[in-house]
Protein backbone atom coordinates (compact mmCIF):
# COMPACT_ATOMS: atom_id res chain seq x y z
CA UNK A 1 0.00 0.00 0.00
CA UNK A 2 1.30 3.54 -0.88
CA UNK A 3 1.65 5.69 1.86
CA UNK A 4 -0.42 8.77 1.07
CA UNK A 5 -0.74 12.05 2.79
CA UNK A 6 -3.89 13.61 2.29
CA UNK A 7 -4.04 16.09 -0.16
CA UNK A 8 -6.79 18.72 -0.69
CA UNK A 9 -8.89 18.94 -3.43
CA UNK A 10 -11.82 21.47 -2.29
CA UNK A 11 -11.54 24.66 -0.41
CA UNK A 12 -13.43 22.63 2.30
CA UNK A 13 -11.06 20.22 2.42
CA UNK A 14 -8.21 22.83 3.43
CA UNK A 15 -10.68 24.72 5.80
CA UNK A 16 -10.91 21.14 7.44
CA UNK A 17 -7.36 19.96 7.06
CA UNK A 18 -6.62 23.53 8.33
CA UNK A 19 -8.57 23.34 11.49
CA UNK A 20 -7.87 19.72 12.07
CA UNK A 21 -4.32 20.46 12.26
CA UNK A 22 -5.04 23.80 14.78
CA UNK A 23 -6.86 21.80 17.10
CA UNK A 24 -4.45 18.70 16.95
CA UNK A 25 -1.48 21.29 18.36
CA UNK A 26 -3.52 23.36 20.58
CA UNK A 27 -3.61 26.26 18.33
CA UNK A 28 -7.30 26.17 19.25
CA UNK A 29 -7.05 25.16 22.95
CA UNK A 30 -9.41 21.87 23.95
CA UNK A 31 -12.67 22.58 25.29
CA UNK A 32 -12.94 25.37 23.61
CA UNK A 33 -15.71 26.76 22.08
CA UNK A 34 -16.63 26.80 18.01
CA UNK A 35 -18.14 29.83 16.26
CA UNK A 36 -18.83 29.57 13.25
CA UNK A 37 -18.82 33.42 12.64
CA UNK A 38 -15.76 33.80 13.88
CA UNK A 39 -14.05 30.57 12.57
CA UNK A 40 -15.38 31.84 8.38
CA UNK A 41 -13.94 35.19 9.64
CA UNK A 42 -10.28 33.74 10.64
CA UNK A 43 -9.85 30.91 7.96
CA UNK A 44 -12.13 33.61 5.35
CA UNK A 45 -14.55 31.20 3.79
CA UNK A 46 -17.91 30.45 4.41
CA UNK A 47 -19.91 29.57 7.12
CA UNK A 48 -21.10 26.64 5.19
CA UNK A 49 -17.16 25.41 4.87
CA UNK A 50 -16.92 25.76 8.39
CA UNK A 51 -20.08 24.07 9.16
CA UNK A 52 -18.90 21.01 7.05
CA UNK A 53 -15.70 20.98 8.46
CA UNK A 54 -17.23 21.19 12.06
CA UNK A 55 -19.15 17.85 10.58
CA UNK A 56 -16.42 16.39 9.76
CA UNK A 57 -13.99 17.00 13.12
CA UNK A 58 -17.06 15.65 15.10
CA UNK A 59 -16.84 12.05 12.85
CA UNK A 60 -12.89 12.18 13.54
CA UNK A 61 -13.73 12.72 17.57
CA UNK A 62 -11.90 16.06 17.74
CA UNK A 63 -15.06 17.81 18.15
CA UNK A 64 -18.28 17.46 20.05
CA UNK A 65 -21.81 19.42 19.94
CA UNK A 66 -24.17 19.49 22.77
CA UNK A 67 -27.40 21.04 22.82
CA UNK A 68 -27.66 24.43 23.78
CA UNK A 69 -24.07 24.28 23.93
CA UNK A 70 -23.14 23.84 20.35
CA UNK A 71 -19.80 22.69 19.10
CA UNK A 72 -16.88 22.28 21.05
CA UNK A 73 -13.16 20.92 20.99
CA UNK A 74 -13.26 17.87 22.98
CA UNK A 75 -11.27 18.33 26.40
CA UNK A 76 -8.66 16.56 27.25
CA UNK A 77 -8.85 14.34 30.46
CA UNK A 78 -7.48 11.63 32.44
CA UNK A 79 -10.55 9.84 31.84
CA UNK A 80 -10.61 10.38 28.31
CA UNK A 81 -7.09 9.26 27.85
CA UNK A 82 -7.74 6.23 29.88
CA UNK A 83 -10.25 5.20 27.21
CA UNK A 84 -8.84 6.22 24.44
CA UNK A 85 -5.76 4.02 24.80
CA UNK A 86 -7.11 0.72 25.95
CA UNK A 87 -8.67 0.79 22.44
CA UNK A 88 -5.35 2.04 20.79
CA UNK A 89 -3.31 -0.62 23.19
CA UNK A 90 -5.35 -3.40 21.79
CA UNK A 91 -5.83 -2.53 17.98
CA UNK A 92 -2.22 -0.92 17.29
CA UNK A 93 -0.82 -3.90 18.84
CA UNK A 94 -3.03 -6.17 16.38
CA UNK A 95 -1.28 -3.58 13.65
CA UNK A 96 2.49 -3.95 14.60
CA UNK A 97 1.72 -8.14 14.52
CA UNK A 98 -0.17 -7.90 11.18
CA UNK A 99 2.64 -5.35 10.21
CA UNK A 100 5.37 -8.23 10.97
CA UNK A 101 3.05 -10.75 8.48
CA UNK A 102 2.41 -8.04 5.98
CA UNK A 103 4.51 -5.33 5.00
CA UNK A 104 7.00 -5.50 2.39
CA UNK A 105 11.08 -5.73 2.76
CA UNK A 106 10.74 -2.12 1.22
CA UNK A 107 8.51 -0.55 3.76
CA UNK A 108 10.43 -2.27 6.73
CA UNK A 109 13.62 -0.83 5.20
CA UNK A 110 11.36 2.68 4.84
CA UNK A 111 10.43 2.34 8.21
CA UNK A 112 13.94 1.83 9.58
CA UNK A 113 15.14 5.05 7.31
CA UNK A 114 12.78 7.23 8.89
CA UNK A 115 13.91 6.36 12.41
CA UNK A 116 17.04 7.22 11.16
CA UNK A 117 15.73 10.35 10.33
CA UNK A 118 14.29 11.19 13.82
CA UNK A 119 17.56 10.21 15.54
CA UNK A 120 19.00 13.34 14.92
CA UNK A 121 16.13 15.25 16.93
CA UNK A 122 16.34 12.83 19.61
CA UNK A 123 20.07 12.85 20.48
CA UNK A 124 19.73 16.76 20.78
CA UNK A 125 16.88 16.35 23.21
CA UNK A 126 13.96 17.98 21.09
CA UNK A 127 10.39 17.44 21.47
CA UNK A 128 9.89 14.06 19.44
CA UNK A 129 7.19 15.58 17.31
CA UNK A 130 6.19 14.01 14.14
CA UNK A 131 4.07 15.43 11.22
CA UNK A 132 1.10 13.49 10.57
CA UNK A 133 1.26 10.90 8.11
CA UNK A 134 4.27 9.20 6.38
CA UNK A 135 6.55 10.54 8.75
CA UNK A 136 4.32 9.29 11.94
CA UNK A 137 6.28 6.19 13.24
CA UNK A 138 2.63 4.65 14.04
CA UNK A 139 0.77 5.73 10.68
CA UNK A 140 3.15 3.69 8.67
CA UNK A 141 2.29 0.68 10.82
CA UNK A 142 -1.14 1.14 10.59
CA UNK A 143 -0.98 1.34 7.23
CA UNK A 144 1.54 -1.61 6.83
CA UNK A 145 -0.97 -3.86 8.57
CA UNK A 146 -2.86 -4.12 5.37
CA UNK A 147 -6.17 -4.45 7.21
CA UNK A 148 -8.73 -2.15 5.57
CA UNK A 149 -10.88 -2.37 8.71
CA UNK A 150 -8.17 -1.58 11.05
CA UNK A 151 -6.73 1.15 9.02
CA UNK A 152 -10.15 2.96 8.91
CA UNK A 153 -10.75 2.41 12.53
CA UNK A 154 -7.32 3.55 13.43
CA UNK A 155 -6.76 6.55 10.40
CA UNK A 156 -10.20 7.73 10.27
CA UNK A 157 -11.55 7.25 14.03
CA UNK A 158 -9.12 7.72 16.04
CA UNK A 159 -5.75 9.02 14.59
CA UNK A 160 -6.46 12.78 15.30
CA UNK A 161 -7.65 12.36 18.79
CA UNK A 162 -4.41 9.98 19.54
CA UNK A 163 -2.09 12.65 18.29
CA UNK A 164 -3.76 15.55 19.87
CA UNK A 165 -2.97 13.95 23.02
CA UNK A 166 0.49 13.06 21.84
CA UNK A 167 1.32 16.23 20.40
CA UNK A 168 0.02 18.40 23.24
CA UNK A 169 1.08 16.52 26.10
CA UNK A 170 3.54 13.42 25.44
CA UNK A 171 6.46 14.11 22.92
CA UNK A 172 8.88 15.86 25.56
CA UNK A 173 11.13 15.70 28.63
CA UNK A 174 12.75 12.39 29.30
CA UNK A 175 10.33 10.09 27.72
CA UNK A 176 11.62 11.31 24.18
CA UNK A 177 14.25 9.22 24.58
CA UNK A 178 12.73 6.08 26.15
CA UNK A 179 9.85 6.27 23.26
CA UNK A 180 12.21 6.49 20.11
CA UNK A 181 14.35 3.17 21.57
CA UNK A 182 10.75 1.82 21.87
CA UNK A 183 10.26 2.65 18.45
CA UNK A 184 13.68 0.85 17.59
CA UNK A 185 12.97 -2.21 19.17
CA UNK A 186 9.43 -2.50 17.55
CA UNK A 187 10.84 -2.07 14.01
CA UNK A 188 13.15 -4.64 14.94
CA UNK A 189 10.66 -7.18 16.03
CA UNK A 190 8.57 -6.04 12.35
CA UNK A 191 11.99 -7.03 10.74
CA UNK A 192 12.91 -9.82 12.23
CA UNK A 193 8.64 -11.06 11.03
CA UNK A 194 8.48 -11.68 15.15
CA UNK A 195 4.66 -11.05 15.13
CA UNK A 196 4.00 -11.91 18.79
CA UNK A 197 7.18 -9.84 19.76
CA UNK A 198 5.73 -6.76 17.52
CA UNK A 199 2.13 -6.56 19.25
CA UNK A 200 3.82 -7.18 22.65
CA UNK A 201 6.61 -4.58 22.47
CA UNK A 202 3.85 -1.68 20.72
CA UNK A 203 1.03 -2.52 23.47
CA UNK A 204 3.71 -2.08 26.51
CA UNK A 205 5.47 1.15 24.27
CA UNK A 206 1.00 2.32 24.20
CA UNK A 207 0.72 1.73 27.82
CA UNK A 208 3.79 3.44 29.09
CA UNK A 209 2.77 6.81 26.85
CA UNK A 210 -0.55 6.62 28.58
CA UNK A 211 0.91 6.14 31.95
CA UNK A 212 2.99 9.29 30.86
CA UNK A 213 0.19 11.57 29.50
CA UNK A 214 -1.90 10.98 32.33
CA UNK A 215 0.66 11.95 34.86
CA UNK A 216 0.93 15.78 33.25
CA UNK A 217 -3.11 15.39 33.05
CA UNK A 218 -3.33 14.74 36.42
CA UNK A 219 -0.90 17.58 37.28
CA UNK A 220 -2.42 20.37 35.18
CA UNK A 221 -6.14 19.38 36.88
CA UNK A 222 -7.06 21.67 39.47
Amino acid sequence: MSLAVEQPVTNADRTFFQLRKDIVEGLIPAGSKLSETELSTKYAVSRAVIREAISRLMSCHLVERRANVGARVVALSPEGLVELYQVREALEGMAARLAAKNMSEQQVQDLQALLDSHFDKVKTGETYYQEAGDVDFHYRIILGSNNQHLIAVLVDGLYHLVRMYRVQLGMAGPRVTTAFDEHRNIAQAIANRDEELAEMLMRRHILYSKNNIENKLRHLSP
